[in-house]
């Protein structure tokens, strides 16, 4: 099977390098690397023109945002299999492809995800937190639970299906998008117990409470989008278990 991976940048010069090796690097010999970067100004470019003749397909262009980018990998793709790796977050060891293709093989599954580890910004090897997702029982959602998105591999047909990343959302696109397949059209999945991915603290609706709590208007939204409704405290636990994921252990 082959598998994309997509990863959208933009001045992302301090990290990227990191995110490309982590790629470049896999065993899996049938990988398909995309990157869309958002015509960065800084150093992006000629860092990603090293690994040029590696990197399957490379656009560089000015965008409507992160999601919009990964809409037009998406586009671009042509894996069975889709994942999603940030231009700050890098896969933890050379097996992570490898393992994912057997299991879903193995269960069957439309889908996979897994547990990542939130690192230090200037020191990766400092975990601050370990996300670990445990096994998927559809009714988690309504506590506030989603897996972690860079852990998410999905196959090509449950985006013809159902669709890509819904640009009226700025924050919570990626967890819509998940929502959307899991809970509200029961797309399979099945669960890889272990870290895959190293990411750098940071991101759009994470870092505080306060934070959370502006995100959590969107994940309402996201919701009512799919014509779903949560119960009451699903939007509550949310944004706590959110914040609690950067608390040290």
């Amino acid at each position: 099977m082959k598998v994309s991976i997509i990863t959208v940048c933009y001045n992302s010069a301090t990290t990227i390098e990191d995110t490309i090796q982590s790629v470049l690097g896999q065993t899996y010999d049938a990988i398909e690397y995309i990157i869309i970067d958002g015509a960065s100004s800084d150093e992006t470019l000629q860092i990603m023109d090293k690994y040029k003749n590696d990197i399957s397909v490379l656009v560089s262009e000015k965008d409507k945002g992160m999601y919009d980018a990964i809409n037009k990998g998406i586009q671009l793709s042509t894996g069975d299999i889709i994942g999603i790796l940030n231009s700050d977050d890098f896969y933890i060891d050379n097996s992570v492809i490898s393992e994912v293709v057997q299991q879903m093989q193995r269960e069957k599954a439309d889908s996979l995800y897994s547990d990542l580890y939130y690192v230090a910004t200037e020191d990766t090897n400092k975990v601050v937190r370990n996300w670990v997702s445990g096994k998927y029982n559809r009714q988690k959602f309504l506590c506030g639970w989603m897996p972690p998105h860079p852990t998410f591999f999905v196959k090509r047909k449950a985006y013809e299906k159902y669709g890509n990343f819904n640009l009226d959302l700025k924050s919570a696109a990626d967890y819509e998008l998940m929502l959307r397949f899991l809970h509200k059209n029961n797309i399979s999945t099945c669960y890889l117990p272990r870290p895959l991915v190293r990411m750098r603290v940071g991101g759009m609706s994470n870092v505080s409470l306060i934070n959370r709590i502006k995100a959590n208007k969107e994940d309402r939204k996201a919701w009512r989008m799919n014509g779903l409704q949560p119960r009451p405290y699903t939007m509550l636990l949310k944004p706590l278990r959110k914040v609690l994921q950067y608390v040290r252990k």
